[in-house]
């Protein structure tokens, strides 16, 4: 079993490639090696498979949400089909500069030590989810 994040995903082809962890070259995703729902696969999102050597290279079969990852659900202005513009996966400097003007928005009296500890947490909640890149 392998673990990485899904870097690309095309729910209307139906294939995508995943990023080991480990390192190494990417491995393709099919829709068929599935054994999630479709619309929960998206880029960042972390997953285990196994690999398998197809007739093009490495191929990920058994794809499944890694322990801990909790799937995004579609909802309203959310669409299943992976084409979601606000679930793209941000850099960790991106994420914080946002979570910095939010917190800064809706509650200017916070202290600079205050917004350290609520962005360090944030950030790891959002590492662990997939939300940010590594």
């Amino acid at each position: 079993m392998v673990a990485g994040r899904v870097v690309r995903f095309d729910a209307v082809r139906g294939y995508g490639f995943i990023t080991p962890d480990h390192g190494g070259e990417d491995v393709f995703l099919h829709a068929n090696d599935l054994e999630i729902p479709e619309h929960q696969v998206r880029p960042g999102i972390l997953v285990e498979f196994d690999v398998e050597e197809g007739d093009r290279g490495l191929k990920a079969s058994d794809v499944r949400l890694a322990p801990g990852v909790v799937a995004a659900l579609p909802g309203p202005g959310r669409q299943p089909d992976g084409d979601d513009p606000l679930c793209d996966v941000l850099t960790a400097q991106e994420y914080v500069h946002e979570v910095t003007e939010v917190l800064l928005s809706a509650c200017p009296t916070l202290t600079g030590e205050q917004i350290t500890q609520v962005r360090r947490g944030l950030l790891h909640f959002a590492k662990n989810r997939g939300w940010t890149d590594g």
